[in-house]
């Protein structure tokens, strides 16, 4: 336990990764999967809410479409954090996979409880939560797992 504790919470944050590719293969894909949802929310005219979500947007329009450009700001940041990670602090990994799990935990929680009035069925994103949800939890568990691979720190000092 303690030392899954650090792979979650390392004690030096660098490059070097321990986790299983595969994990460290769908963070690095995910991670434009993620940039461009939050682009169409930070840049389209309005913000996904109806184009997209398929919101009812006849009252209160402008203030959903506020909230979607919101939305989407945190979105690209969240997604800028994750190709920081992908690029440079790969040991980080493990805590971010946990974060995306209680987002998509939430995501789904707040879709049932607070179920919106949608006009064209089910968004994109309502189905995506229930494929990445498994998807995440299981490269969570791989990325906990030791790979025994030398990660890419390791394989650049031996060339010099």
């Amino acid at each position: 336990m303690k030392n899954g504790i650090y792979k979650i919470f390392p004690r030096i944050v660098d490059n070097s990764y321990q986790g299983h590719k595969l994990a460290l293969w769908v963070f690095v894909g995910l991670a434009p999967v993620m940039m461009g949802r939050s682009l169409i929310h930070l840049f389209a005219m309005d913000g996904g809410a109806g184009s997209i979500a398929g919101l009812d947007l006849s009252l209160g329009a402008e203030n959903i479409i506020f909230a979607f450009g919101l939305w989407g700001l945190s979105q690209v940041l969240y997604a800028f954090i994750q190709l920081v990670i992908a690029i440079r602090y790969k040991s980080l990994i493990p805590l971010f996979y946990i974060m995306f799990i209680f987002e998509i935990i939430g995501r789904i929680t707040i879709g049932l409880t607070k179920p919106p009035i949608l006009l064209n069925g089910t968004p994109p994103g309502g189905f995506a939560n229930f494929i990445l949800l498994p998807l995440v939890i299981v490269m969570f568990i791989l990325s906990m797992h030791s790979s025994k691979q030398m990660n890419v720190d390791e394989v650049s000092s031996l060339n010099h």
